[in-house]
């Protein structure tokens, strides 16, 4: 057994189910309490937002080896 920190792995959102997506993405929105500001927003359009920005590659879905969870995170796009 190494100590060395696996390396996380990034899974294509296009290569989950449509539940299993579903699944992640809700349980992310559930779990990061982000602020919208003064605006409320449904379970559904938190969803869907999170599926837009995958979709434009402003967000990947990563596995980390080493606490066994996924997460979703934002990507830096370069120019």
């Amino acid at each position: 057994m190494s100590d060395t920190p696996a390396e996380p792995v990034i899974i294509p959102h296009t290569e989950l189910s449509a539940d299993t997506l579903r699944g992640v993405i809700e349980s992310f929105v559930l779990r990061e309490g982000t602020d919208y500001g003064q605006n409320e927003y449904s379970l559904e359009q938190k969803v869907a937002h999170v599926v837009k920005q995958l979709e434009r590659g402003e967000a990947q879905i990563v596995f980390d080896p080493d606490s066994e969870s996924v997460h979703i995170r934002t990507t830096q796009l370069r120019s």
